[in-house]
């Protein structure tokens, strides 16, 4: 059974930075590509990051493009979002999900981490 476990949220002030984290386990991690997704209270779920299996490539949304860095550590089975420069309108809870090489969608997901960024 797969299980994603996302830490490192948390209260910060803007312009500061939080690093999140998301411990996979029981799925082969580096055969995964993983993303990072956000959803603010009454706003759809939106796509912020994602690198692939390999770490060859990364994607992220335009709105955090130059602020916010993905990395994966795949002898710890683990996702980071570095996140910088943290603008009040990047509260939301983050939630880390996973994705098979060859499928389309996120089919694993985390419970998510609330990042708060008070002005």
């Amino acid at each position: 059974q797969v299980q994603l476990v996302e830490s490192g949220g948390g209260l910060v002030q803007a312009g500061g930075s939080l690093r999140l984290a998301c411990a996979a386990s029981g799925l082969r991690f580096s055969a995964y590509d993983m993303g990072w997704f956000r959803q603010a209270p009454g706003k759809e779920r939106e796509f912020v990051a994602v690198i692939s299996w390999s770490s060859g490539s990364t994607n992220y949304a335009d709105a955090v493009k130059g602020r916010f860095t993905i990395s994966r550590d795949n002898a710890k089975n683990t996702v980071y979002l570095e996140m910088n420069g943290l603008k009040p309108e990047d509260t939301a809870t983050y939630y880390c999900a996973a994705k098979g090489r060859f499928t389309v969608d996120f089919r694993s997901w985390g419970q998510g981490t609330q990042v708060t960024v008070s002005s």
